[in-house]
């Protein structure tokens, strides 16, 4: 298995409930950790709570190529090509198609699409440069099998499961490993904002999500996870 201490690590969303916990855990492994949120406030607290240094903290927008290019240099100059981006950010909006509102639609497309393509484009180079690195994306159960007023969020992970899949064609004569975990329902602040009746006590709780995400960064040397599924017990398996 692979080990993590001294890995260069970025996680991406690292102020939302899966990625904060999931920088805990890498940290507290002997990581060398980068993290990226919205929330500049939110980001320095988690910093100091699991000793990352400020200077490895970016609050930038994943949406704006100019944003994340430059935070790809900045990482670049301090270490180099990182070996795992894990990419724990994203938003959702879950209602009726009928209310779902172009610039809704937009707006989840460029968070959980194009943040994820700009995020690989910016450091898939580098992994290409030593023919070695690990992409984790977060599609969630709804990139395999959609719901009812899922329209929008389903059509971004759909897209970023099969923009994935293509990446993983470019890279495979190298040891670039890419990942896709499918995650059921997780106790997490993403449902605060969705108007929908859910009962989060019998959700996936985010450390152990985000304990998933710990365990994918440790695959085995001689192959890979494609894929791992994680549900609610409540839930029918897939």
């Amino acid at each position: 298995m692979e080990k993590l201490n001294g890995k260069k690590v970025l996680i991406a969303g690292a102020t939302g409930g899966i990625g904060s916990q999931a920088a805990r855990m890498l940290a507290g492994s002997g990581a060398e950790v980068f993290l990226t949120g919205r929330k500049a406030d939110r980001l320095a607290a988690l910093a100091d709570s699991i000793g990352v240094p400020h200077g490895r903290c970016f609050v930038t927008d994943l949406t704006d190529a100019a944003a994340v290019a430059s935070m790809a240099e900045d990482i670049g100059r301090q270490c180099g090509p990182i070996d795992i981006l894990v990419n724990a950010s994203g938003i959702g909006i879950i209602k009726p198609v009928e209310q779902l509102s172009p610039e809704e639609f937009n707006l989840t497309l460029q968070a959980n699409l194009t943040a994820a393509f700009l995020l690989v484009r910016a450091f898939l180079p580098g992994m290409k440069e030593v023919k070695k690195g690990l992409i984790i994306n977060i599609p969630g159960v709804l990139g395999k099998v959609p719901m009812a007023g899922a329209a929008a969020y389903s059509a971004s992970k759909y897209g970023l499961v099969g923009m994935m899949q293509s990446i993983r064609e470019e890279v495979k004569r190298t040891e670039i490993r890419i990942t896709n975990l499918f995650l059921g329902g997780v106790d997490s602040p993403f449902w605060d904002t969705i108007d929908l009746r859910v009962q989060k006590d019998r959700m996936i709780r985010s450390e152990e999500a985000a304990r998933a995400i710990w365990f994918l960064c440790q695959q085995p040397l001689s192959g890979v996870v494609s894929e791992m599924v994680l549900q609610p017990f409540n839930h029918q398996a897939i």
